[in-house]
């Protein structure tokens, strides 16, 4: 099976991560509109290299995912979520994902945390799939919570213990 290098993201990865970010743009994943330029910086104050894992291959980039905490709260430091998740169209379906959330999953037991949690579109059964399949349930539904491409499309957020 196909292994992709994983590593920590750094500030020169910032245009390729930019690129990818935008050609996989789909409202089977994003509730924000299709970005325009100009576009807006990669990384940030909220938005930080050190917060991505990539996934990469002879020097390309080719997915990512970023951690983060959910909320600033203390009492909620335990939990780590993921808030960004993406896999160039011609990696899918090669274990690329899968690599990510399993680094991911690592990545948040070494910082401490005991819970995992990602927030998923309904209609993104692809993603759902992978979620459930790495050890994430369902916690909860926002019925409707968006409208997208005409129809409403549910937020369900998702969870597993580490």
């Amino acid at each position: 099976m196909f292994q992709p290098r994983i590593r920590t993201a750094e500030a020169h990865d910032e245009e390729e991560l930019a690129l990818l970010d935008r050609a996989v743009w789909s409202t089977l994943h994003a509730v924000m509109p299709r970005p325009v330029p100009p576009y807006p910086p990669f990384f940030d104050d909220r938005h930080r290299p050190e917060d991505f894992l990539v996934a990469e291959d002879g020097g390309r980039l080719l997915g990512y995912v970023r951690l983060a905490h959910p909320t600033p709260l203390a009492s909620n430091a335990h939990v780590l979520q993921i808030q960004g998740f993406a896999v160039a169209g011609e990696a899918r379906g090669r274990g690329v994902g899968r690599a990510l959330i399993r680094a991911a999953v690592d990545r948040a037991r070494e910082r401490g945390a005991r819970r995992l949690t990602l927030r998923v579109l309904g209609h993104n059964t692809p993603a759902r799939s992978l979620y459930a399949s790495e050890g994430f349930a369902v916690e909860g539904v926002l019925p409707g919570e968006f409208f997208l491409d005409g129809r409403y499309v549910d937020d369900v957020f998702m969870g597993r213990s580490l």
